[in-house]
């Protein structure tokens, strides 16, 4: 660890020196103070990502500087976690005040538990499903259960969808398993849907092996419905758990890997493509990330909006605004341009409707985090406590991960009278149990 601290504080002199700055003048850019450069420069402080990305930018360096740091890696990659289907079930655990969430639990361990405190879902086939099955009505109204699901799940925290989405992929299963062709693989592809949403919740209540395991089931149900495209989804839904870990290597080459996949739509394949943008962007690379974000551009543009009948994965829009952009915002900030990306978001974020709370959440932090680093603490302040009203609703762990960055940017301005407002709501914030 003190080898990488000298090599990064070496490497920054160096590259400060070849670029005529001055300590003072490079601490102004970075919003860093002077003293804490010169302890990072002589090596008595350890370099974090967020320091090295902001030198890396103002000093062009192209990533190398970033690629001096330590990053955390996980204990093991996401494709890792595995679970086996038949020795395992899904319960949902119920607190006092009445709020619940969904687990994963081995089935012998949920036995030993009892019933008095866990609902036991499994992926088996409901005996009374069949019947349902056969009104013509059923798929049409499952397809816009999940469109109020998915407009729920922007308003409020996965405790409260998780389980819902849960009944009615554990439905639609049963379902499909006494229904003949084609209804059999409509209904699977609609319950793979679900499934996959369910991974995306379960994400956002901070649990990563969940997130896996219901997207490798939502894998398997749209492999046995012809659909193959949820097989390469679950490749961007890996690489989204690897970017919330500061992990560019990881996120790029599953994004790439998705891209390659043969047979994929302008859709996936752009969903992708903006996946290793962000990928980039954490590597400080600029050029190779306008590369994807221009792509992405392209094949979104070429899905359009109707793909697959209504029920295309994932969406080329955000709640009224432009993914790409919004994505576009996001990497501007991770390669140090924070003013721009500031600007960026504004616009977008103006087009979201209000009740779009966890989009709110998750690019209002992103928006107050860009303005912080760019020197704008007083708006930065404001900012960040429209998001904790929007974040309180929504109760997001991908959220809290750019609160605890704000956290940490906000703490070294705590003589702000804006900052002194907001910060303590925001370390309570950070303080409460996610479900």
């Amino acid at each position: 660890m003190a080898e990488q601290s000298d090599a990064f504080g070496v490497e920054l002199r160096r590259r400060r020196t070849a670029a005529g700055l001055s300590l003072a003048t490079l601490a102004k850019q970075v919003h860093y103070s002077k003293g804490y450069l010169g302890k990072i420069e002589t090596g008595t402080k350890q370099p974090g990502v967020d320091l090295a990305r902001r030198c890396d930018a103002v000093l062009e360096a192209g990533g190398r500087l970033v690629a001096l740091v330590d990053t955390p890696t996980p204990e093991s990659p996401p494709a890792a976690v595995a679970a086996e289907r038949d020795g395992e079930v899904w319960v949902m655990s119920m607190a006092p005040d009445g709020s619940s969430w969904m687990v994963p639990m081995p089935r012998r361990e949920a036995i030993a538990t009892g019933a008095a405190s866990l609902l036991g879902l499994t992926l088996g086939t409901p005996r009374a499903a069949s019947a349902a099955a056969q009104h013509d009505g059923a798929l049409a109204a499952f397809r816009s259960l999940f469109e109020q699901v998915r407009q729920l799940g922007q308003t409020t925290s996965p405790s409260v969808v998780l389980p819902m989405v849960t009944v009615h992929t554990h439905t639609l299963r049963g379902m499909a398993s006494t229904a003949a062709s084609p209804s059999r693989e409509h209904l699977l592809r609609l319950a793979a849907r679900y499934s996959e949403y369910a991974g995306w919740m379960a994400q956002e209540a901070g649990d990563d092996r969940g997130a896996m395991w219901w997207t490798r089931n939502a894998v398997e149900m749209g492999a046995a419905a012809g659909d193959t495209e949820l097989a390469t989804y679950s490749l961007i839904r890996q690489a989204l758990i690897t970017l919330y870990r500061d992990d560019a290597a990881g996120t790029i080459d599953l994004a790439q890997q998705a891209q390659a996949a043969p047979g994929m739509s302008p859709r996936v394949q752009g969903l992708a493509a903006l996946r290793e943008a962000q990928g980039h962007a954490l590597a400080c690379d600029y050029d190779s990330c306008q590369r994807a974000l221009d792509r992405a551009a392209g094949l979104l543009d070429k899905a359009g909006e109707n793909a697959s009948g209504g029920m295309a994965i994932g969406s080329a829009s955000v709640s009224g605004a432009d993914l790409n952009s919004l994505v576009t915002a996001w990497c501007l900030h991770d390669l140090g341009q924070s003013r721009q990306a500031a600007d960026v978001l504004d616009r977008q974020l103006s087009l979201v409707p209000d009740t779009a709370h966890r989009t709110h959440a998750r690019f209002g932090a992103r928006r107050a985090l860009a303005y912080a680093a760019a020197g704008e603490i007083e708006h930065a302040s404001a900012l960040t406590t429209r998001v904790l009203d929007a974040a309180d609703l929504v109760d997001s762990a991908t959220v809290r991960q750019d609160l605890k960055r704000l956290a940490r940017f906000l703490g070294r301005e705590r003589d702000h009278p804006a900052v002194r407002d907001v910060h303590p709501r925001l370390n309570a914030a950070l303080r409460s149990p996610i479900h």
